[in-house]
């Protein structure tokens, strides 16, 4: 069996207009989105871009890279929630949840989704279904069936069908007012990973947020979890893996740095340079370890469990540090001297470690 490309890939344009673009990764260009039953994509909003109502075929978390703006957010059989988001802002949306997205300032509103796809309409990609415009629902029903579905006469169901031009995305025009978001709309709904308490916290070395069903508990409903990591320049993230049989799907958010990805046997699967825009998927059971450079670097990850367990090889929380030194000994092959000198080291830091002096 041939192996799988794991190298990092950008996300490339699908469709666009005035209002903004929607973006996705495929997985001709990154194999293992149809390896890990993963969808990626990024939605980016010009100023009064309207994203239209629409619902997806896969559970997701929506992450918000860049800018502010307003999310309308209907579960099934529930009313809709409008709520304020803004940059570091993650948001559950679990299978069937209906959108919409809106940009009401200058900046650009950016807005990364990662999800998986097992019942989606294609393996490792998301379709919308978008319920209005050239594309949506409504042009698939004959005049009669929307006079009969909505109480309509046939003059005003032709109106309300082929009113709007736009397809996925369009610019509203000046003077419409959409709903204005309510604060007690975003619990349980959002969490703001960069405002959030940190799970992690290492000085000179790097912090992380989790998102798991404590603090976000609609990501049960959705099946994954989620991190924000920050790493300081130079330092380096511990090697580790997955022990649940889970899936990283990473996106680089800002900075630089390096990768390395070891497989089942033992052999390096993966070594390079990692930028913000990049996407790359650590495979079940496979250790990855990084190293920024001199900006340091951020990522926002999903995990395919919302509550993943991992397993760190370097640290003070290292598997290393629980094992006895006979064993070390024995497992290396070395003698008690430079087993002792292994053991000795990193007995304070952990996950994240500082540049050396």
């Amino acid at each position: 069996m041939a192996a799988i490309d794991l190298s990092p890939a950008l996300a490339k344009k699908v469709f666009g207009g005035d209002g903004g673009s929607y973006y996705a990764w495929s997985p001709s260009e990154l194999p293992m989105l149809n390896e890990g039953n993963i969808g990626a994509a990024k939605l980016a909003l010009q100023k009064d871009g309207f994203a239209l109502p629409s619902f997806s075929d896969s559970n997701k978390i929506a992450y918000v890279i860049q800018g502010s703006g307003r999310a309308g957010i209907v579960l099934p059989e529930s009313p809709e929630k409008v709520i304020a988001i803004k940059k570091g802002d993650a948001i559950a949306l679990p299978f069937g949840v209906v959108t919409w997205w809106f940009n009401d300032k200058d900046e650009e509103l950016v807005v990364l989704f990662l999800g998986e796809t097992s019942k989606s309409r294609k393996r490792g990609e998301f379709t919308e279904f978008y319920l209005t415009g050239s594309n949506g629902i409504f042009h698939g029903l004959s005049t009669e069936f929307v006079c009969r579905a909505w109480d309509l006469t046939e003059d005003q169901a032709k109106k309300l069908v082929g009113s709007q031009p736009g397809a996925g995305i369009v610019k509203l025009k000046a003077g419409l007012s959409l709903p204005q978001p309510k604060a007690e709309h975003r619990e349980g709904m959002a969490l703001n990973c960069e405002e959030a308490p940190l799970d992690v916290d290492i000085k000179n070395g790097g912090r992380v947020v989790v998102v798991n069903t404590q603090n976000l508990p609609l990501v049960a409903q959705v099946g994954l979890g989620g991190d924000l990591v920050r790493v300081d320049g130079n330092a380096m993230c511990s090697p580790g893996f997955s022990c649940d049989s889970a899936y990283q799907v990473t996106y680089i958010l800002k900075g630089s740095g390096r990768v390395q990805i070891v497989g089942l046997d033992g052999k390096r699967v993966l070594e390079t340079n990692l930028k913000a825009g990049n996407l790359f998927i650590v495979p079940r059971f496979h250790v990855v370890s990084k190293i920024t450079d001199g900006d340091g670097m951020s990522w926002f990850s999903i995990i395919s469990t919302p509550n993943p367990v991992f397993t760190h090889m370097a640290g003070a929380t290292s598997v290393w540090k629980a094992l006895s030194p006979a064993v070390l000994e024995g497992a290396f092959n070395v003698d008690h001297e430079l087993e002792n000198q292994f053991r000795s080291k990193r007995t304070k830091d952990a996950i994240f470690f500082p540049p050396s002096n």
